[in-house]
């Protein structure tokens, strides 16, 4: 056992699958900047949250403090009771009301219709293609959103009929069955196949015997060049695991032993007036015995909870992550001459945005003759800064420490779009972006409100239907609040498309339906 734990502590980046998101603003969670202090060793004799917590602890007893990253990784979709590997198995759901969070096609079924909606509009714009069609959703969740999308799809019988696959990229074998039960029915087989070093699971929609394919991971979607692929990414990239530094100011005496610093020999005579600086990571450790909630600067009102279990602390030495990922993008490495800086970076958001690109737009090894399809992806983040102190932890439908009982909590951090945006385009000279936008204008654009309106024509009268329109106008201003933590406004869209010169603006992005 703990054997697998460490190599799963120490594995480098690979995909993860994502589902949902949180039904209110996200807030940015208090983090702990302190130097690492050894762990006694009768912490092994404490009674601790969770198994995932104990096996955390062994681990880093055993190689010292873990990046963030690998908290998170191991927290959501470890093999040691993960949150989305191993929570459902304990009878905890992790969505709706009674779950953690609500997600937003389950707020309103507008919203995964308007989604539908959006990709009929591109399927339009992109000369109504006749065949190879592929549908795929990252992080399905409980499939709601996919079921919505599919349900209005269906209206548009051409582009039903040009849809060759849809593929679900779920880890979660729980959820998989979750997704299967309400996209083809609880009665309909679904079948294991093996392709390469994956397994695969099929089954037929209930909509129009539409073929689905269930995979572990989007590398086991082979890209086509001869398809036409519409990716969505809803309340995914959030989750992704992320990397925290900090700048921090050396003694005159030390040099920096970044990459850059060693292959710079000489130095101008100001340098020695210039402050040495030098990116360290921000690592998981135990937070050591007698620690208070006043030591680790806990809000007020959240002192009410356990102390966390675990802490950030500063690394002492820079890490092998602190060497590359600063100086991985020009903004990074902008951020070097501001004095104490924080930053979070994602490098799977990178890979996810690559492999999306490359899918529409081609490649060098994989390239398409005519670039086609496109990625919609919804998140929340800021829409022109680099994310900074973001991590947050949610049970229950309030905000916790995410580094408290690991397993039993979802960990979420905002979006780096501009990161997003760089990944796409240095992947695939045959895409474009459109956005971030706000969701509030997203869903306006796609005519969220007339189609609320639509359903209060279709209500019957007498008291029932009253109850109901409330329901639906409560339900879709939900979505398009601009409030300081409303959904409208937090959330952001993004889209890449294949490149036109920007001759041509999506629907939903200030552009029109170009039939």
């Amino acid at each position: 056992m703990r054997s697998n734990l460490l190599r799963t502590a120490q594995c480098g980046l690979r995909y993860l699958s994502r589902r949902p998101l949180l039904s209110h603003g996200p807030k940015v969670a208090h983090q702990c900047y302190r130097g690492f202090a050894a762990t006694p060793a009768t912490r092994e004799e404490k009674q601790w949250s969770t198994p995932l917590a104990k096996h955390l602890s062994e681990a880093i007893n055993t190689t010292g403090p873990i990046p963030l990253a690998t908290y998170m990784r191991m927290c959501l979709t470890g093999d040691i009771d993960g949150y989305y590997t191993g929570a459902m198995e304990a009878g905890h759901d992790q969505f709706g009301r009674k779950g953690d969070f609500v997600t937003s096609p389950e707020i309103s079924q507008i919203f995964g219709e308007l989604i539908g909606v959006w990709f009929v509009a591109e399927w339009m714009s992109q000369g109504r293609p006749k065949q190879g069609v592929e549908l795929i959703e990252i992080g399905p969740g409980r499939g709601t959103l996919m079921d919505d999308i599919l349900r209005t799809i269906r209206n548009f019988k051409g582009m039903t009929s040009s849809i060759e696959t849809i593929y679900m990229v779920e880890a979660s074998s729980e959820l998989r069955t979750v997704q299967k039960n309400l996209l083809c029915g609880e009665d309909a087989e679904m079948t294991e196949y093996i392709r390469g070093w994956h397994s695969i699971y099929k089954c037929t929609s209930k909509y129009n015997g539409l073929r689905i394919v269930w995979a572990d991971s989007l590398k086991a979607i082979p890209p086509e060049s001869n398809k036409t692929p519409f990716i969505v990414a809803h309340e995914f990239f959030d989750a992704l695991p992320i990397h925290a530094f900090q700048l921090v100011d050396l003694p005159p005496t030390q040099q920096p032993t970044t990459p850059e610093s060693s292959n710079n020999k000489t130095s101008s005579p100001d340098s020695a007036a210039t402050p040495k600086r030098e990116w360290r990571e921000m690592l998981v450790s135990p937070t050591p015995e007698g620690t208070t909630h006043a030591d680790l600067g806990t809000p007020q009102a959240e002192r009410h909870d356990p102390v966390p279990e675990f802490q950030l602390t500063l690394s002492s030495s820079v890490t092998r992550h602190a060497q590359y990922l600063p100086e991985s993008s020009p903004r990074y490495r902008a951020l070097k001459s501001i004095p104490n800086a924080l930053f979070e970076v994602c490098p799977d958001s990178s890979i996810y945005a690559s492999d999306f690109a490359t899918r529409i737009g081609g490649s060098s090894t994989t390239p398409k003759s005519r670039p086609s399809g496109a990625a919609l992806i919804i998140d929340y983040g800021p829409a022109d800064t680099i994310p900074a102190n973001s991590l947050r932890g949610i049970r229950q439908h309030r905000r916790v420490s995410p580094f408290a009982a690991p397993g039993q909590v979802d960990l979420s951090a905002d979006v780096d779009f501009g990161a997003i945006v760089e990944a796409a385009t240095i992947a695939s000279p045959g895409v474009e972006c459109h956005g971030p936008v706000d969701q509030a204008y997203f869903l306006e654009a796609m005519g969220v409100q007339q189609r609320a309106e639509m359903f209060w024509r279709k209500l019957e009268a007498g008291l029932y239907a009253d109850n109901k329109k409330k329901e639906i106008e409560s339900s879709w201003r939900r979505l398009v609040d601009r409030g300081p933590n409303g959904m409208g406004k937090i959330y952001k869209v993004l889209t890449i498309l294949p490149e036109n010169e920007g001759r041509r603006r999506p629907v939903g992005f200030g552009g029109d339906v170009n039939p």
